[in-house]
């Protein structure tokens, strides 16, 4: 199960980056938002939003507020960690802060051992 699980994360995590633009021309902030957060990057400011349109930060914080939730499973963060992906913090002051980032920790730490 958390195989299958890890598996549709990275597919998802390989499948956000090329269309993040498209979100924001079609004006679907809260994609952008849902995107960013579920990649686990550090929201972007108003002033990268507005550079890429009309920006509707209520809808970017909506979705950035959902894929950060759904980032921050402690049973997905072994596999994040594990295929080198950077942790920028954005699980701290949740519930499972701390097993999230020891679990990305041991991900890292095993990623690098295959080197």
């Amino acid at each position: 199960m958390k195989k299958l699980f890890s598996v549709m994360i990275l597919s998802a995590l390989a499948g956000c980056s090329s269309s993040i633009e498209d979100f924001a021309q079609a004006g679907d902030w809260y994609q952008v938002g849902y995107q960013d957060g579920i990649r686990g990057v550090t929201a972007r400011s108003i002033n990268e939003l507005s550079s890429m349109g009309n920006v509707n930060t209520a809808d970017y914080d909506q979705g950035y507020l959902q894929g950060v939730t759904e980032y921050c499973d402690p049973n997905a963060a072994y596999q994040i960690g594990l295929s080198g992906q950077l942790y920028e913090g954005v699980c701290e002051g949740t519930e499972d802060a701390q097993r999230f980032r020891m679990e990305w920790q041991r991900g890292w730490d095993d990623s690098r051992l295959s080197y």
